[in-house]
This record gives C-alpha cells, structure tokens and sequence, in this order.
C-alpha cells in the first residue's frame, strides 16, 4: 500500500525552500534547491511516520488531494510524497 501525502513548498528571498505537510503536523522540512527540498520532504515524512509508529499514535487521515488543491496555501509548490506502507518508510 502507498501512502500520498500533499507538501507544500515555499521559497524565500534570502534563503532555500521550506516544506510542510499539512495532513501531518508538524512535519516540516527545506533544502537549498526545489529537488533538495522535495528529497527532504521525502526523509521527513517517512521520519514523522516511523516517529507515530514508535509512539503508538496513529497516522493521521489523509486529506483529498482536492481539498489540498482549494486551500489557500498562497504561492507555495504543490507536491506529493509518496511513501510505501509495506516496506520501513523507504
């Protein structure tokens, strides 16, 4: 089973790319190109996940990519994090 999970990407003026995941707060990430940012967005939702797992939390529902396409995330890059649930978050 694979897990999709929608990230949004900012880029600011004097710095890199920052990336949230909206469906797992608190889970956020960067990198200093747009590739970087979405490698790294990769590693933390697979950290946050593994991290829920180890605490007995359950993982949050995901939210229809269409309510993440209507939100008003301002200028920010859409993406999707892909992360295979049979494996160890690879």
């Amino acid at each position: 089973m694979r897990l999709r999970f929608a990230a949004v990407i900012h880029k600011d003026e004097e710095s890199g790319y920052g990336v949230t995941v909206p469906d797992l707060p608190g889970c956020f990430s960067a990198g200093g190109t747009l590739e970087e940012a979405i490698e790294s967005a990769h590693e933390a939702v697979a950290c946050h996940l593994e991290g829920l797992l180890m605490d007995g939390e359950p993982v949050p529902e995901q939210a229809p990519l269409e309510e993440h396409r209507a939100s008003d995330d301002g200028d920010g890059i859409r993406a999707l994090v892909r992360i295979d649930a049979d494996s160890p978050w690879s």
